[in-house]
């Protein structure tokens, strides 16, 4: 298939969920015009034969009752790749009612349903019904593993550890996961920094159980290619919860805060970065052996 009959297949679902869910509360389309480009694009009103580089991105919000006859909100947050469908669209599931380690199975679930079943076809809707089918089976496991209050002990806390996590990406694009990225890293106390582009780099620092919930939220949306590059863990001093704990944590970060970095944008869509500035970067930051890892090349 070409890019304009996969364009002409997105349309053709966003108007049949519109129909669908025909109010704001029930679908949202978030970037209004990133539809008016795939529209143009589609009735060939677009002023390039290219696709339309902004992708649609919608959410479609679920009320959902469940076997104790109470209401659950389930939000499907979808964006669409310039190859859907013949590439599985980018969703993501939020829940208040799950856990994030019962939402992050939830999603790995609904994915390898899709990816078994649907790849090739529009699938949102299908994706819709899963979810309607599912929730319920998670909710339960989510109530049955609910800790059970424990007694006091004596036994001194486990020490912390603090990690850096060095993730490598084909590419990082979508706005959607950029946007991700940078509001988990704040969420979980992370400090380091993201480059978009191709390739895509993101680092992030802080408490283990924060790096590694991190990469377990990343790792599960739609890529072509992520993995980590390289880890560092470090053993902190004291117990968990310390304030001695809380200085050693800042004694071995190597960022402050978190970033999105540009290193002046080039090529024909603006995503290439120039690697000798993050060369410099790294090297500022003391993490100049970093850019040999990524690039198999000494930076200078």
């Amino acid at each position: 298939m070409s890019y304009l009959e996969w364009a002409e297949s997105q349309l053709a679902e966003i108007e049949l969920l519109t129909s669908m869910f025909p109010t704001r509360e029930e679908l949202e389309i978030t970037d209004q015009l990133a539809l008016a480009e795939l529209r143009d694009y589609v009735e060939g009103s677009s002023s390039t034969d290219c696709p339309p580089p902004s992708r649609p991105h919608f959410l479609i919000k679920l009320k959902l009752e469940t076997a104790s006859m109470e209401r659950t909100d389930v939000i499907l947050s979808c964006t669409y790749p310039s190859e859907y469908p013949s590439v599985l669209p980018e969703i993501t599931l939020r829940c208040a009612d799950l856990s994030r380690a019962q939402q992050t199975q939830l999603h790995t679930d609904l994915n390898a349903y899709l990816m078994e079943n649907c790849l090739g076809e529009v699938c949102v809707l299908s994706a819709v019904e899963w979810v309607k089918d599912n929730l319920q089976l998670f909710i339960n496991k989510s109530l049955s593993a609910a800790p059970t209050p424990k007694k006091e002990s004596s036994s001194p806390r486990p020490q912390e550890t603090f990690s850096r996590l060095w993730i490598y990406s084909h590419h990082i694009y979508n706005k959607t996961k950029r946007k991700n990225i940078l509001e988990w890293s704040k969420e979980l106390g992370l400090s380091g920094f993201s480059m978009p582009g191709k390739p895509g780099i993101v680092c992030v620092e802080g408490l283990h159980s924060a790096c590694e919930e991190f990469w377990s939220r990343v790792k599960v949306l739609t890529w072509k290619k992520i993995m980590i590059r390289h880890r560092e863990d470090f053993p902190l001093d004291g117990q968990c919860g310390d304030n001695r704990t809380v200085e050693s944590i800042d004694s071995r970060r190597k960022f402050t805060g978190f970033e999105e970095a540009m290193f002046d944008p080039h090529g024909n869509r603006g995503n290439h970065m120039d690697l000798g500035q993050l060369y410099q970067f790294l090297n500022e930051k003391g993490c100049c052996e970093i850019f040999q890892m990524y690039f198999g090349i000494e930076g200078r």
